[in-house]
């Protein structure tokens, strides 16, 4: 899909901006592995801390897919709404960049019915802890990837409109990476990286990026829609 490029580089950084919240919601998990008295180091940490963010990026990629694959039936059911599919992530996305912007907190209430999900999940994901083992980081960061978290399901709208599984996870993927700087350092470059992000200018300016990769999403369609000859003959 042509939008595609615009949606990923929205979704990373939307991810990179938001690794901020992302340490204040897992960062706890991530403290599981430097509690464990077999993981005494930083270089014996890392791994462990790697392994349990792989797992939480694969299970993005995975609700990417899911959301993904509802964009594309409708797309196949009705193809002349292409554009208009487009259109929608363009102002989804535009709606990410003034929430990281801003810092709102615009999906609350969809945050707490996914809540409702994870209560069935969690004891799983205690079963897990103390994390001794890299297969163990592994299925916690599987598990944990199903968080209820507003900025997930921000970017899982953007994956939805993608139209396409494949794209889907892609752009989820993104996001995930995204995060990965700041979840798997510990200690005080992830304090003073959450710092930079939660600072007002660099939220600006990260939203303000969003922003325009919006744009340029809808730009596009709208030109279709308003010169429909000159989109024609391109």
């Amino acid at each position: 899909m042509t939008g595609l490029a615009p949606a990923m580089s929205a979704a990373l950084l939307a991810g990179l901006l938001g690794s901020a919240h992302c340490l204040g919601m897992c960062a706890g998990i991530s403290g599981l592995f430097a509690v464990n008295s077999s993981i005494a180091t930083m270089r014996m940490q890392f791994p462990t801390a790697l392994t349990y963010n792989v797992g939480r990026v694969i299970s993005y990629a995975v609700l990417g897919m899911i959301v993904g694959s509802f964009g594309s039936v409708i797309v196949k059911a009705s193809p002349t709404v292409a554009s208009s599919v487009r259109f929608l992530s363009g102002l989804i996305i535009i709606l990410v960049g003034i929430k990281v912007a801003f810092d709102l907190r615009l999906l609350d209430a969809i945050e707490r019915m996914g809540a409702t999900l994870w209560a069935k999940i969690a004891p799983v994901a205690k079963r897990l802890v103390p994390v001794t083992s890299l297969p163990r980081a592994l299925g916690l960061g599987l598990i944990w990837g199903w968080l209820p978290c507003g900025l997930v399901y921000s970017v899982l709208l953007i994956a939805a409109t993608s139209a396409a599984p494949a794209d889907g996870a892609a752009i989820m993927v993104a996001f995930g990476m995204g995060t990965m700087p700041a979840m798997v350092m510990t200690g005080l470059g992830a304090a003073q990286m959450s710092q930079f992000m939660r600072r007002r200018g660099t939220r600006l300016g990260f939203g303000l990026l969003i922003v325009i990769l919006g744009v340029l999403t809808i730009a596009m369609p709208l030109t279709g829609w308003l010169l429909p000859e000159a989109h024609q003959h391109r």
